[in-house]
């Protein structure tokens, strides 16, 4: 048993210095911006770069948009599987699967291929290149948006919650948006938070069609001229991401205990 329990602390060990130690690196080599001394020089810079803020706070928007209409498509739909059609819900997973097969680099020229020209132009507006990446973030966040929903609905009785409501008068809805969707409070926060993590990192679509503007293609372009404030800005986008996920944890257990048993 004891033998066991070193064994197993030796690989948690060596899973932590597997994680941390290049992060130390990075965190290292952003301190020396200065020669022949450690410096936030690097975080300074960062910080008097208002595009890199500029990028951020739009994709911000767009992950937040993205929340809305992937949570806006994909509750009503599980919704009504769980509910009505649970035949189809090997079909669902095969399609909610599919952004792990295609690559993104496909389904984004696929994108700029279709809506380029007539009859849907959206790629000569701003508005236009906007819709296309919620669009694709919406295709490219689907196995964990319908996963965490698809979890969620099956740890509620959608039935009988239904039947209840139905038989107080109460209509299709009331029934999603006053029964349903309050007891899915946890799982959608953390679908949510955990979107716009991936949205903040994502390169590849951001980079063909809205360029610059996000935050990913900005990190990039940083990583190719300034080494160290790439570095730092690394740092930095680690940082948020953690945060977020302690976001999730914290919100999940306030929605946990402000619920309580009914």
């Amino acid at each position: 048993m004891r033998k066991a329990t070193l064994w197993n602390w030796f690989w948690i060990l060596l899973g932590l210095l597997y994680f941390f130690l290049p992060l130390l690196a990075t965190f290292h080599f952003s301190l020396r911006a200065r020669k022949e001394a450690l410096s936030l020089l690097a975080y300074q810079q960062m910080i008097e770069d208002t595009r890199i803020w500029q990028a951020l706070l739009y994709s911000i928007q767009i992950g937040l948009l993205t929340i809305g209409l992937g949570l806006l498509l994909m509750v009503p739909t599980v919704y009504w599987v769980h509910l009505r059609a649970r035949y189809l819900r090997p079909m669902i997973e095969f399609f909610s699967l599919l952004p792990f097969v295609i690559p993104a680099i496909v389904l984004v020229f696929g994108l700029i291929r279709i809506y380029s020209g007539d009859p849907f132009p959206l790629t000569n507006t701003y508005a236009g290149t906007d819709f296309l990446l919620i669009a694709g973030y919406v295709v490219l966040t689907l196995p964990y948006l319908y996963r965490a929903i698809d979890a969620g609905m099956t740890a509620i009785d959608v039935a009988t919650l239904t039947e209840a409501a139905q038989s107080l008068g109460a209509g299709w809805g009331t029934i999603l948006f006053r029964v349903i969707v309050p007891n899915l409070r946890s799982a959608m926060l953390g679908a949510a938070f955990l979107i716009l993590a991936i949205v903040l990192g994502e390169f590849t679509i951001a980079s063909f069609i809205v360029g610059l503007r996000a935050f990913g293609p900005v990190i990039w372009q940083v990583g190719q001229n300034r080494a160290y404030e790439a570095s730092a800005l690394v740092i930095f986008s680690f940082l948020l991401t953690w945060i977020l996920m302690a976001l999730i944890n914290f919100v999940a257990r306030r929605a946990v205990v402000t619920s309580g048993p009914r």
